[in-house]
């Protein structure tokens, strides 16, 4: 009897020190820091298998000890699990249980996404492909969704009025159908009572206000300017006349590497073609900036029908009553614009 307690005492002796190694290099395993990189955006796509997500990491270096945590996701068994898709930033010095249970949790981060100066809405879609999981194709399928639009009261040339330039926090995974809904909300908070109140009164709809801000945007980088240019479209609007902008001929024509709309570009038949049609085109010509959107709303009130550029590279206008005034103010443009060479 006391030769077998001595034996299992002797056995006991040497398993307690195996056993607390063991428990130690669990310990460490867990809670140990792994990552190494000071602060790394894992993108997990949506179907990506753990062994896709751990090539990543070692690729990348992320890890210290990468056998540690394959190790560590195989115990924990995040190996069988489905991985959730998302952006999740990793911190140096996080250990392989922070890291698992991060991403086991689909607890990912929000990326901030900001757009603006957007020509189109094809190449909105183009320019958020590239912050987003969702490639561009995908987004403007969203974007041009009928019932997506005639929810909104909206059409395939009106798509891009429900975004407004900004930042916004979103998750890099989001669909594109939750995305065109965050943006409609977010246009909605933007038009507030007071800002349809102005538009009423012009009397302009929302999407007219978006539609004239964006040849506002594009005929004047002055933002002091912005109201006196709005007032004269305004004006020309309530007498009935062409609004006759430039930048309408631009995007009609398609080609934006033109610096002078010429004779032969005013012929171009398009309903963006202000020259040729009546009232403002179906829909804008630009992602106009909030300033110029504010700029519609709150125009100045004023005689001036006509306006154009003066000699300089100071983005000023010269504005005109009657047409023999803005002959004059033109014809000193046109003068410059020769003795520069800018054709």
């Amino acid at each position: 009897m006391n030769l077998n307690f001595m034996r299992s005492r002797k056995v006991l002796l040497i398993l307690l020190p195996l056993l607390a190694l063991v428990l130690v290099a669990v310990i460490g395993l867990l809670y140990l820091p792994n990552v190494q990189t000071n602060k790394y955006e894992l993108k997990i796509a949506r179907g990506t298998s753990y062994s896709q997500l751990y090539e990543q990491l070692v690729r990348d270096g992320v890890l210290k000890q990468p056998t540690t945590f394959d190790f560590m996701a195989g115990v924990m068994g995040y190996k069988k699990d489905e991985i959730p898709s998302g952006r999740f930033v990793l911190k140096s010095g996080m250990t392989n249980r922070a890291v698992l249970s991060k991403l086991r949790s689909g607890n990912q981060d929000a990326i901030q996404l900001t757009f603006n100066n957007a020509r189109d809405i094809s190449q909105l879609a183009g320019m958020l492909s590239h912050d987003l999981e969702a490639d561009s194709l995908s987004l403007l399928t969203a974007f041009l969704t009928d019932s997506l639009l005639q929810k909104n009261g909206l059409k395939p040339e009106t798509a891009m009025t429900r975004f407004i330039p900004n930042t916004y926090e979103v998750f890099w995974n989001i669909s594109p159908e939750k995305l065109v809904k965050r943006m409609q909300g977010e246009a909605d908070k933007f038009w507030t009572d007071e800002r349809k109140a102005k538009a009423a009164a012009i009397p302009l709809s929302k999407e007219e206000v978006y539609t004239l801000a964006s040849i506002v945007e594009k005929e004047s980088n002055n933002k002091k300017e912005r109201p006196t240019v709005a007032g004269v479209y305004l004006n020309r609007l309530k007498v009935g006349e062409k609004l006759r902008a430039d930048p309408t001929v631009v995007f009609a024509v398609g080609d934006f590497s033109i610096r002078r709309v010429l004779f032969e570009h005013v012929f171009f038949d398009s309903p963006y073609n202000t020259y040729l049609y009546q009232g403002l085109p179906p829909g804008p010509i630009y992602m106009p900036s909030t300033n110029a959107i504010d700029a519609v709303l709150n125009a100045e009130k004023h005689d001036y029908l006509f306006f154009c550029a003066k000699p300089g590279y100071n983005s000023e206008h010269a504005f005109a009553v009657t047409a023999e005034q803005h002959q004059r103010n033109a014809s000193i443009y046109h003068n410059w614009l020769e003795k520069e060479g800018i054709r």
